[in-house]
C-alpha cells in the first residue's frame, strides 16, 4: 500500500525550510519550491525564536555587548546570509542608477554594498543594546520574533504591488505561482494572531504591530525607486524591515520610559 501523498502546503513548508535557511532538511516530505514566500514568516518565527532563546540563555553571564554580537551571528548564519547578500546587492544597484540591474547581477560587492549592511548591523546592534540596558528580558526574545516575522512579510507586500524585474531570474517562481495577497499571508495571520496574544500577556498588547509600518513602507520605497523588485530586493526588504522593527519597538520603549 503506497504511503499517502503529503499536502502542497507541507511541501511548500518544507521547501521553505530548505531555502531560506542552512538547517538540515526534513527526511519527508518531498519538498516543493511553488508557493514558499507564504511560508518564510514561519522561518523567522524559528530564527526569532532561536535569536531570542540564545539571548535569554546568555544574559546571566554575558554582557550585553557579546549577547548582540552573537545574536547578530545566529541570525546570519542560519539563513546562510541570503537576505544580506540581497541587501547588499540591493545597495549597489542603486547607487548605480540606470544600471542597476547589472550593478545588482554583478558578484562582486561594491562599496556601497558593504555599508548597507554595516548599517543594517549597527542599527539592529543599537536597537537590541538599547532595549538591553532598559532590561526588558523576555521582551528582546519577543522583539526579535516580531521582527523576524515582519521582515518576511514584508516581500510578500512586495510581491502583490510590484512586477517583477526579471522574468528569467531565480526568484521568478514567486510570481509564477503567486495566487495573490490574501491567500498568500493566510499562514502568517496564523503567525500574527498569537503573537499578539503573547505580547498582550508580557504588557505588549500592540507595540508588535509596529513592524506593520516598515513592512509595508520599504518594499513600497523599493519598488518604486526600481520599477519592481528582484530577488535581491526581497532580501533587502528582509534586512531593514527586521532592522526597523527592532528600532522603532526600542525607541518606543525607551520614550515610554522617559516619559
Amino acid at each position: 500500500m503506497r504511503p499517502l501523498a503529503a499536502p502542497p502546503w507541507l511541501r511548500d513548508l518544507a521547501g521553505a525550510w530548505i531555502f531560506y535557511t542552512v538547517l538540515p532538511a526534513w527526511p519527508r516530505p518531498q519538498p516543493r519550491f511553488e508557493r514558499i514566500a507564504r511560508f518564510a514568516p514561519w522561518i523567522g518565527l524559528l530564527q526569532g525564536l532561536l535569536q531570542g532563546l540564545l539571548w535569554c540563555w546568555a544574559e546571566p553571564w554575558l554582557p550585553s555587548g557579546a549577547r548582540v554580537a552573537l545574536v547578530l551571528a545566529l541570525g546570519l548564519w542560519l539563513t546562510g546570509g541570503i537576505h544580506a547578500d540581497g541587501a547588499m546587492d540591493t545597495a549597489d544597484g542603486l547607487a548605480a542608477g540606470e544600471r542597476a540591474l547589472e550593478a545588482m547581477d554583478d558578484s562582486r560587492i561594491g562599496a556601497s554594498g558593504v555599508l548597507a549592511l554595516v548599517q543594517v548591523l549597527l542599527l539592529r546592534g543599537a536597537a537590541l543594546l538599547t532595549m538591553a540596558e532598559l532590561n526588558l528580558g523576555p521582551l528582546v526574545a519577543l522583539a526579535l520574533v516580531w521582527a523576524g516575522v515582519w521582515g518576511r512579510i514584508a516581500p510578500l507586500l512586495a510581491m502583490e504591488r510590484f512586477p517583477y524585474l526579471r522574468p528569467a531570474g531565480t526568484a521568478a517562481y514567486h510570481k509564477r505561482h503567486w495566487l495573490g495577497l490574501g491567500r498568500e499571508l493566510r499562514p502568517s495571520l496564523l503567525l500574527l494572531v498569537p503573537l499578539t496574544l503573547v505580547g498582550a500577556s508580557m504588557g505588549w498588547p500592540w507595540q508588535g504591530w509596529l513592524g506593520l509600518l516598515p513592512a509595508w513602507l520599504v518594499p513600497h520605497r523599493l519598488g518604486r525607486r526600481l520599477g519592481g523588485h528582484s530577488g535581491d530586493t526581497y532580501g533587502a526588504c528582509v534586512e531593514w524591515v527586521e532592522t526597523l522593527t527592532l528600532l522603532l519597538l526600542a525607541l518606543t520603549v525607551l520614550v515610554a520610559g522617559v516619559g
